[in-house]
């Protein structure tokens, strides 16, 4: 009669021949964008697969992912051990965004920015230019260190070096719509337009932009500017031009109409790029523009 195995040895054979169990829980804010914790909590697993359901996959144990659009996603997560594998899926519903967002890509990083409602012409000009492509490969082609970035000139696509940029354009402007709640802070998005006596009504171009960097303004100086444009700013603007600097000279000029509300970094990025004596990058700075939907 053989002798029973030792205890110890009995449960390194179960442990060998045990199959993985799948399992995770999710955590976050489901509205897109939507960055989505994933807790693996599977059992008996040495490696892991994530499929996310929106073409993008992992093999990290407790991947962070960021879904860009609203949508029904099926993840599925696949847990491995040697030749056993075990699967578990689950429906995630991403919804879609309660502002007007855009994400802008470029060389430096990505920003995300909101379009604001309360300047309804620029809102739905820009968001039409971005859906149709026309900012695809277009380039910051004037950017100046403590200013601002700017873009959308469509003659700066595939323009070749020392080409002047600036005066390109759709074939039309949009009526100015200032508000002085909406300011020249720290990632400010807004309208670039011909200045002087040309354009005595303040109309914006139809495409071109640019992002506000700027510097950091003091209490004093607000006060002066209050004074000499006979506005007064909501407290709220005054404190964020006190933290986060801007140009506050440029208000009721240029029309406001959106916000950079993440990736700021990457705007101080662009404006530490070398540039030439007409402010233009020496090498391009490129964007694309989406819709987050």
């Amino acid at each position: 009669m053989p002798l029973a195995a030792p205890a110890a040895l009995l449960m390194l054979l179960w442990v060998s021949c045990a199959r993985p169990v799948a399992d995770f829980a999710v955590s976050g804010n489901t509205r897109a964008p939507a960055s989505l914790q994933f807790s693996n909590q599977s059992r008996d697993a040495e490696s892991y697969l994530w499929d996310f359901g929106d073409g993008n996959t992992s093999t990290q144990e407790n991947p962070l992912h960021r879904y860009r659009n609203s949508g029904n996603y099926t993840v599925r997560l696949q847990a491995r051990k040697g030749n056993k594998t075990a699967v578990e899926e689950t429906q995630i519903v991403v919804e879609s965004p309660e502002r007007c967002l855009v994400e802008i890509t470029t060389p430096h990083g990505t920003m995300l920015a909101e379009l604001y409602d309360q300047t309804p012409l620029h809102r739905d000009n820009f968001s039409k230019l971005v859906e149709n492509g026309f900012y695809d490969s277009l380039l910051f082609h004037r950017v100046i260190d403590g200013f601002m970035i700017q873009g959308g000139d469509p003659d700066s696509r595939d323009a070749p070096a020392g080409k002047q940029l600036g005066a390109g354009g759709p074939g039309y402007t949009l009526e100015a719509e200032f508000d002085h709640r909406l300011a020249h802070v720290k990632g400010a998005l807004a309208a670039a337009r011909r200045g002087g006596p040309v354009n005595p009504q303040k109309r914006s171009s139809g495409s071109q932009f640019y992002i506000v960097q700027g510097q950091k303004i003091s209490a004093d100086q607000l006060d002066q500017l209050e004074y000499n444009k006979s506005i007064r700013y909501p407290e709220d603007v005054r404190e964020q031009y006190r933290e986060m600097g801007g140009t506050p000279f440029l208000d009721m000029e240029y029309t406001v109409f959106g916000r950079v509300v993440e990736g700021l970094d990457v705007i101080d990025r662009i404006a530490k790029v070398p540039t030439d004596a007409r402010d233009r990058p020496v090498e391009d700075v490129w964007m694309t523009i989406r819709l987050i939907k």
